[in-house]
């Protein structure tokens, strides 16, 4: 049995939670979900966890996925080698066909599956779903080359109205990052895209980042709990964000500056890290405000 101290230690966590939940009662939170959560089973319940209770104690939490692991591995057994430029994977008409096979119909179902099984009620879409995310083909450059990384596509618009339908009721939605353009063709998009682009339509209170990183760091390694985006500015200006980190905090600057009130980079690979983040009092990670 537990100690008395104990007990009245857990309490103690409820009630610093309690002014979170009520500020954050029937908001919108989008959540970005990839990197290593999604390979341990352990990290996966609780990444469920997490998202089931936010929506029992109120929010419309909208989970947007990753999936670059699965694919490869999928790539692999049709003997496909999966190719990279700036962190992009290069996308021909047979690596199109696996990714919207695997990130649809099996990662996708498997998340469904996890919420539903935590007592949930998850429905997985993609962007094909309603129209859900309109695409252009996105090119990126090389030495100042443009080069063609093939059915790779960039958000120019999302159709919100299934996203609110789903997320004001009872229902938790399950995005996987496949888009079309208006002629119908399926595109592969980063899921960080995507889930910056749905926060930006929705007006989302909050854009949550899992990653594979305790968050931005300061000069000396030590985590920034929370910065604006001067500070932001100035920090890359200065060094101190550098290499892969700086399209990742430019692109939750820009979620900010389209009306997302708080973006939010985290450690996926904490157990429960979302609760953690949004409702104790200092967090785990990186808060980005206005």
């Amino acid at each position: 049995m537990l100690a008395m101290e104990q007990l009245i230690k857990r309490a103690e966590i409820l009630v610093e939670a309690l002014p979170y939940i009520q500020r954050l009662a029937e908001k919108t939170v989008v959540i970005k979900y990839g990197g290593n959560a999604m390979v341990s089973e352990e990290l996966k319940s609780s990444v469920m966890d997490d998202i089931t209770l936010l929506k029992f104690i109120g929010l419309n939490p909208i989970l947007v996925h990753g999936g670059g692991p699965d694919i490869s591995k999928a790539l692999g057994v049709y003997g496909v080698e999966s190719k990279f430029v700036n962190g992009l994977r290069v996308t021909d008409e047979d690596t199109i066909k696996v990714a919207q096979m695997v990130l649809v119909g099996d990662t996708n179902k498997q998340i469904v599956a996890g919420i539903n099984a935590k007592g949930g009620k998850a429905v997985g879409i993609c962007g094909i779903d309603g129209n859900l995310l309109e695409c252009e083909k996105l090119c990126t450059e090389v030495d100042g080359e443009k080069v063609d990384l093939g059915f790779v596509g960039d958000v120019i618009k999302v159709n919100t109205n299934m996203l609110r339908l789903l997320a004001a009721d009872e229902y938790i939605p399950v995005v996987a990052p496949i888009g079309t353009d208006k002629d119908g063709q399926s595109f592969n998009v980063n899921a960080d895209t995507v889930a910056s682009a749905i926060a930006c339509a929705m007006k989302a209170e909050k854009l949550i980042l899992l990653t594979d990183v305790d968050g931005v760091k300061d000069a000396e390694g030590n985590i920034i709990f929370e910065v604006d985006i001067e500070g932001v500015r100035g920090l890359i200006k200065s060094g101190v964000i550098s290499g892969g980190m700086i399209p990742k905090v430019l692109g939750c600057t820009h979620a900010i500056e389209e009306g997302v009130n708080r973006v939010h980079i985290i450690d996926g690979r904490i157990p429960h890290c979302i609760l953690l983040e949004i409702f104790t009092d200092t967090g785990i990670g990186t808060m980005i405000t206005r």
